[in-house]
Order: structure tokens, then C-alpha cells, then sequence
């Protein structure tokens, strides 16, 4: 049978278990948050440079935005229960692949398992319940994608203290080998109870409202929906592409050398820094859930401008702040922003061109985090290099967020433009009648 038959079959499933599986799906893949507590232990353990160590971390970020975008078409022909399987055996492989490359010694291996294996399953596994979300919450949109997203962003809560005490007690492969899978159960359960609601399906504060199925399904009004083939050749997309690869490349600029930038401009100790950057993984998974919430409210483009403001003020004042905790709560404001974006991302996209290919859409959109995890680094490392301090690679980033800015005073223009076109087409079409 396959998901959408099923789908059909299991639609008086409970929506808000739809939405806990989803987070047992993207709280296992978070833990790509985490990867600084192998850092120091592969280096020791195995002799490997700091840059070889980082590169196993690039390339999941590479991997994960690229395979979105290229199984997007997967998880809308096969549905969301065998993308997820998928994805849990991808990544329980990567991972534990990543133990045995670490008792053979193996760097290449190392970079193929968690790198290249790991990333294809985090990327599958992050857009696997989506859509499927999406339809199962019309009418919180943002909420429920927030919510997901979420555990994303809070992956690192778990996997921290727990992959810490295990490298402690016992050794790095075994860290991996036992996350890996424990990560496989929890992402198996979760894909097991995904499943899409039925044809027509509504919650029941919606279905006495007037054409309430397709303000489920399709854009906002007066904005056409549209296919991902269609969409990924539009401006609009290109519009969000390049506003969500600002976003992510100004948030990992500080996921990347936050406790350095503490430690040379706020003038803290390396313990208080790396105090102060475990904190990270609850704004990071916070500002998910408040930002997207707040956008069901307030609209999805205002979130997006308030995020290029926010940024735009902390960027510009970071260099100048005084004081340990004021530089670290600027950056905590920086990360709310940085988390928001991804979870507002997929109920955007729906606003934008309908639910009906939605995953495969958000899929081709991700492939802005992949660049940016590269760009945002590399760019500040330039910078760092170049000039000797944190200020003008700051200074550079606020510059880029102006771009952002204009570019969603830019998108908000043209929605719109098409919703005046959409009104004066059926007013002319009245006329007609």
C-alpha cells in the first residue's frame, strides 16, 4: 500500500503525535548542533587537524541543503513514512559509520560516513515530515512547522551532555555508535506514525469556513499556486532563496566563532565563553517556535523584515557593546532570528506557491543553507585573517543584511503587485459576465 493509500487509510491519527513525531525526527538530526564535542577528542584521539575535523562538519551542511533539494521530488512520490525510514537509515549509518572510521583511524572514511552518508540522512530527514505537517495544520502553519523545527535547533540539548559523558567514559566510537543508534530508533519511531491526512481532511475549526479547503491548500489570495518545477524559475523564490542564505550566513557566522568573539571583544574568559555558548542551543530552538508562532499572527514577510532589522542593529553595535553578557545576549537575539528563519521557512513557501508540492519547493529552498554554512564561515575566517579582529568581518556581515532587507521590501512589492493583478483580473472578468 502505498503512503497515500495509507494516509487515507490512518487519517483519524492524532495531529498533535503527527507533530511529536516530527520532532523525534528533527531532535535526532539536530544533533548536528553539537558536533563541537567531537572536536577537541578527534584531534587528540586521532592526530587530525582542526581543519580536518571542521571539513566532516562543512560537508554535512553541504550535503544536507543539496540532498533537500534533490530528494524534495522523493519524499512527494513516495510520502513522508519512507522518506523518514530513509532518512534514519542514512543517518544511524553515517553515524555509526563515523565510529568504525574512528577505531580504523580512517580520515576519508571519517568524511564519507558522517559527512556525505550522515548529511544525505539529515537532509532527507528534515524535510521528510514538512509537508506533510503542513497539511495536517492549515491553520497554524507556522506553529507546527516552528515546532518541528524546533527540535531541530534543540538537538544539541540532548546530544551534548549525553555524547560528552559517553567520549568520558568510554571513547569517541563508542559515542558514535551509540548515539548513531539510539538516533535510528528515535527517527524510525517517529517516520513509523507520519502519515498524510485524508482527500478533503480539515480540523474542525475550519470546516465551516467558505472555501476553506483551498485556503488550505493553496497560496495566499491572489497568488497563484504553483508546482516546484514552476516555482524554482520564479522571482519569488529566488527573492526568499537569497533572503534565508543572508539570514543563515550572518546566524552561522556567530554559531562559528561565538566563544572567540566573546573572549576578544567582550573580554571573557575561555570558561565563560564556552558557558555562555551552551546557552545557544535554547535560544537557537526558542526563537524557532516564538518566531514562527508569531507569523501565523503577523504574516511571514514582517517576520522576515523584522529578522534583516534585528541583525542590522546587533551587527552594528556588537564591536562597541560593553560588557560580557550584553555582547552575549545580542547574540542571543542574533540566534532567535537565525532559528525563526528556517521555521517560518516551510509555512512561507506554502503562503507562497500551495501546499501540493511543498516539501520538494522547501527542499530546493534549503539549498541556501547549504551555501551559506560554507559562506558565512569561510568569509568571516577571511576577514579574521586579513584584518586580525571579529570588527570588520561584523561590519561586513551588517552590510550584506541591508541587502537582505531591501530584498524583502523588494518581495513584499511584487506579492503585491500580483494580488492588485489577481483583483483587477476578476473584476474585469465580472465585468465580462
Amino acid at each position: 500500500m502505498s503512503d497515500t493509500e495509507a494516509g487515507n487509510v490512518e487519517a483519524n491519527r492524532d495531529r498533535r503525535l503527527i507533530a511529536l513525531a516530527a520532532v523525534a525526527i528533527h531532535l535526532s538530526i539536530g544533533s548536528i548542533y553539537a558536533y563541537s564535542i567531537y572536536q577537541l577528542p578527534l584531534e587528540e584521539a586521532q592526530g587530525w587537524a582542526t581543519s580536518q575535523v571542521t571539513l566532516a562538519f562543512s560537508i554535512a551542511v553541504f550535503v544536507l541543503g543539496f540532498t533537500a533539494a534533490f530528494l524534495g521530488t522523493y519524499v512527494e512520490e513516495y510520502g513522508p513514512r519512507l522518506a523518514g525510514l530513509a532518512a534514519a537509515v542514512l543517518y544511524g549509518a553515517g553515524m555509526i559509520g563515523a565510529g568504525l572510521s574512528v577505531q580504523l583511524g580512517s580520515l576519508p572514511l571519517f568524511l564519507a560516513t558522517f559527512g556525505v552518508v550522515g548529511g544525505m540522512g539529515i537532509g532527507l530527514g528534515y524535510i521528510s515530515p514538512i509537508g506533510t505537517l503542513l497539511e495536517w495544520f492549515p491553520d497554524r502553519r507556522g506553529m507546527a512547522t516552528g515546532l518541528a523545527v524546533m527540535g531541530f535547533g534543540a538537538g544539541a540539548l540532548l546530544t551534548g551532555p549525553v555524547g560528552s559523558y559517553l567520549i568520558q567514559e568510554f571513547s569517541v566510537a563508542t559515542a558514535f555508535y551509540a548515539l548513531g543508534a539510539l538516533y535510528f530508533v528515535l527517527m524510525t519511531l517517529g517516520a513509523s506514525y507520519l502519515a498524510k491526512p485524508a482527500d478533503g481532511w480539515l480540523p474542525e475549526g475550519m470546516q465551516d469556513e467558505e472555501d476553506a479547503h483551498e485556503k488550505a491548500t493553496s497560496a495566499l489570495s491572489g497568488i497563484e499556486t504553483l508546482s516546484a518545477a514552476e516555482a524554482r524559475t520564479s522571482v519569488r523564490f529566488w527573492m526568499v532563496w537569497l533572503v534565508i542564505f543572508i539570514n543563515v550566513s550572518a546566524g552561522i557566522m556567530l554559531l562559528a566563532f561565538a566563544s572567540p568573539m566573546l573572549q576578544q571583544i567582550g573580554g571573557a574568559t575561555a570558561t565563560t565563553a564556552a558557558f555562555i555558548t551552551g546557552y545557544i542551543g535554547i535560544f537557537n530552538g526558542g526563537g524557532r517556535i516564538f518566531w514562527s508562532s508569531l507569523s501565523d499572527y503577523v504574516g511571514r514577510t514582517t517576520t522576515y523584515g523584522a529578522f534583516m532589522i534585528i541583525q542590522i542593529g546587533a551587527f552594528l553595535v556588537m564591536p562597541q557593546l560593553v560588557g560580557v553578557w550584553v555582547l552575549a545576549g545580542t547574540m542571543f537575539l542574533v540566534i532567535t532570528c537565525y532559528g525563526g528563519g528556517f521555521a517560518c521557512l516551510p509555512a512561507y513557501l506554502s503562503d507562497l506557491f500551495g501546499t501540493k508540492e511543498v516539501s520538494a519547493i522547501h527542499g530546493y529552498a534549503l539549498t541556501a543553507w547549504g551555501v551559506a554554512g560554507v559562506a558565512g564561515p569561510q568569509l568571516a575566517s577571511f576577514i579574521l585573517e586579513t584584518t586580525g579582529g571579529y570588527t570588520n568581518a561584523l561590519y561586513v556581515m551588517n552590510a550584506v543584511l541591508v541587502v537582505g532587507l531591501v530584498t524583502v521590501v523588494a518581495l513584499r512589492w511584487q506579492l503585491g503587485r500580483l494580488r492588485e493583478d489577481d483583483t483587477a483580473g476578476r473584476a474585469g472578468a465580472a465585468t465580462v459576465d
